[in-house]
């Protein structure tokens, strides 16, 4: 009976995966129980992978995983009783020297060399994903897809959580990192029934609410200014709050009201100031936690802020697909590839969250053994899981020696493709004076 729910799991999925289904779904078995590897052939050595090592390839250029049904069955596995907590955010898988790609980009990166710009050339990928719980690493993706050389971050990610709130039953709360905290990213989720919890540049400049019409000329907008570096220029906090919290220590966390941007007049959003002191009253850190909140009634001052930091666990889950789920590792030679490629990795997290009461512990000699397992350590002890359940995958059929390349056939060079850069479009103004 403890092995049911993810055994329907495995079999709606595997009914999900479009072509070449067989291989693929053995390919993601393959993944869970391969914790090393050097490339993507060394996945059919797995004894889950029952065919041979070419087949991955054939998989991925010929399966069409339906990535709008997949997000159906995630959005099933969750609890209804309570506000779903999202989180968005993109990350960058790095193809510096595969010229023959198409569509690549220039995209941010955390791992540099000292002195370089943090830029790599490659494929962007933004996630929108469940984090199921209060503290832990999981964190459960719903839409994990490629941003098109077309599309820029925030397009994507509006796009994303739109798809998945028309499916949720309840009104979820989002939250995002400060690349989010503009003014289009609130004007373009403005229609969308979703809670935002946004991290704000400390540079930036809002506006309070107009004063009241005084009969003459066009109604104000904007109020007065409020620089978020300039202590000068705020108003009196409309609720203060001192707590200590455990991890943290003593904070002081302030609210504002009814302050928006400039370009969003029309969409108010509340303000929150975290601060960290020291046993002496001194900041511990010098930049305090800018927050703004968008939507409809917001959580207790006390808890709002928090909900932010679980914004963290899609930073847990981008390490962990990376090192452990192989997902920067193969060579792809297409975008479908690499998109197809990329469907499977949310499906595998959430075998992994399914199977994480069914599964003992089994740490490696150098490992301290935990109560609340983490992704890494459910995958650690799939492989015994994976056999007492089976495959809903058919065992592959023998199909004779392939003939091979025609002798005398000639070869064509594969076609380079140059960098895509990316730009901004120009404001009317400037356009009208260009012309």
């Amino acid at each position: 009976m403890k092995f049911d729910k993810l055994q329907e799991f495995r079999q709606a999925a595997y009914n999900h995966l479009g072509k070449a289904h067989d291989a693929t779904f053995e390919l993601t078995d393959a993944i869970l129980t391969t914790r090393n590897a050097y490339s993507l052939a060394d996945l059919s050595l797995s004894p889950f992978f029952r065919r041979k090592w070419s087949s991955i390839y054939e998989a991925l250029q010929d399966s069409r995983p339906k990535r709008q049904k997949l997000m159906q069955l995630y959005i099933k596995q969750m609890p209804t009783q309570d506000r779903p907590l999202l989180a968005g955010d993109h990350t960058a898988w790095p193809r510096p020297d595969a010229v023959t790609l198409q569509e690549r980009t220039i995209e941010h990166t955390s791992v540099t060399v000292p002195g370089n710009k943090p830029i790599t050339i490659g494929e962007g990928y933004s996630t929108i994903a469940w984090v199921p719980d209060d503290s832990g690493s999981w964190a459960l993706p719903l839409r994990h897809e490629r941003i098109t050389s077309w599309e820029n971050p925030i397009d994507k990610a509006t796009w994303q959580l739109k798809q998945v709130c028309e499916h949720l039953p309840t009104r979820p709360i989002s939250v995002w990192d400060s690349e989010y905290g503009c003014a289009p990213f609130v004007l373009k989720t403005a229609e969308i029934p979703a809670d935002i919890l946004v991290r704000l540049r400390s540079n930036l400049c809002l506006w309070g609410a107009p004063p009241t019409y005084s009969g003459k000329g066009r109604p104000r907008k904007h109020g007065i200014k409020f620089k978020l570096n300039e202590p000068d220029s705020w108003d009196e906090a409309t609720q203060t709050l001192e707590m200590n919290y455990p991890k943290l220590g003593h904070l002081i966390v302030r609210l504002w009201e009814n302050l928006h941007f400039r370009k969003t007049a029309a969409r108010p959003m509340s303000l929150i100031r975290v601060e960290r002191l020291d046993d002496k009253g001194n900041l511990r850190v010098s930049k305090p936690l800018w927050l703004a909140w968008v939507g409809e009634e917001m959580p207790p001052l006390s808890e709002v802020w928090r909900l932010y930091l679980r914004r963290f666990t899609v930073d847990h889950w981008y390490r962990f697909l990376k090192q452990r789920l192989h997902w920067t590792l193969p060579k792809l030679s297409t975008p479908k590839q690499c998109e197809r490629w990329s469907d499977l990795m949310p499906m595998i997290t959430w075998e992994l969250w399914l199977a994480r009461d069914i599964v003992a512990d089994n740490p490696l000699p150098w490992q301290k053994s935990i109560a609340q397992l983490t992704p890494g350590r459910v995958a650690q002890a799939m492989g015994i899981i994976l056999e007492g359940i089976g495959t809903p995958a058919c065992s592959p059929k023998p199909r004779g020696k392939s003939p091979g390349w025609e002798p005398g056939k000639p070869r064509q060079r594969r076609i380079r493709y140059p960098i895509v850069k990316k730009t901004t479009p120009k404001p009317r103004k400037e356009q009208a004076k260009s012309a």
